[in-house]
């Protein structure tokens, strides 16, 4: 990735005509090919871009552009489209070069597979006297999240989800019919669990006799004690 901090005015021709005067701005060119024009407000958002695939030439000012003080010309062209980015830099105040390399991508605080953790960690979260049986437990058809067993000793599986939708309560109804045949299981109820829970995926589970519980992601984590809210 390469990152100029320069005075430089902006220019976009293609489908739209956008013009940026004179100004000190962050100009990004990515791995990728991608040049993005950025200021020191906004937020992410860029001021101007060129996405991929593009090409970028870095040439000298013409006589006239030289006589503005102007001191490089970038020139970007998209390779699908007419639509070209010119940027006329004034004065280059920084010009570095990093490798990043292979990003890992995002990983999401509170998705399934940390809920699943925590709840089996906090099992007494569903009832009094609950335990755990195991996590990720297979059926013919895939895995259940959690198999407890309730202060009554009957099997409980739970499925886990962020946003509870009708998929998952159908999934739900899939491991509860196959596991209802095992007979050291059944019976076997079910718990439909989620950060949250669409009202159409509520009323099909409570149909079916699944029961729904929305979990709370920070007090799991022990960073909030739900019972000592005041609000």
């Amino acid at each position: 990735m390469r990152l100029v901090i320069a005075r430089c005015s902006v220019d976009y021709d293609g489908r739209l005509t956008a013009h940026l005067p004179l100004a000190t701005r962050l100009l990004v060119v990515k791995a990728d090919g991608s040049v993005l024009v950025h200021s020191d407000g906004g937020s992410y958002k860029p001021l101007n871009w060129m996405s991929p695939p593009c090409t970028m030439a870095e040439v000298d000012p013409d006589e006239g552009q030289s006589g503005e003080g102007v001191v490089a010309v970038w020139r970007v062209q998209h390779a699908k489209s007419e639509d070209r980015l010119t940027v006329l830099i004034h004065e280059v105040l920084h010009d570095s070069d990093h490798e990043l390399g292979v990003d890992p991508g995002l990983v999401k605080d509170g998705v399934e597979a940390h809920l699943q953790r925590l709840l089996a960690e906090h099992i007494h979260t569903l009832g009094h006297g609950w335990s755990l049986v195991r996590r990720e437990y297979m059926t013919a058809i895939g895995p259940v999240d959690i198999l407890a067993k309730d202060s009554a000793g009957t099997s409980v599986a739970v499925e886990i989800k962020r946003r509870g939708e009708i998929d998952g309560v159908e999934q739900l109804t899939r491991y509860l019919e196959l596991m209802n045949r095992d007979p050291h299981l059944a019976p076997v109820t079910g718990v439909f669990a989620a950060q949250q829970i669409k009202p159409q995926a509520r009323t099909l589970a409570e149909d079916r006799g699944i029961r729904c519980v929305v979990l709370d992601y920070d007090a799991l984590k022990g960073i909030d004690d739900a019972e000592s809210r005041l609000f």
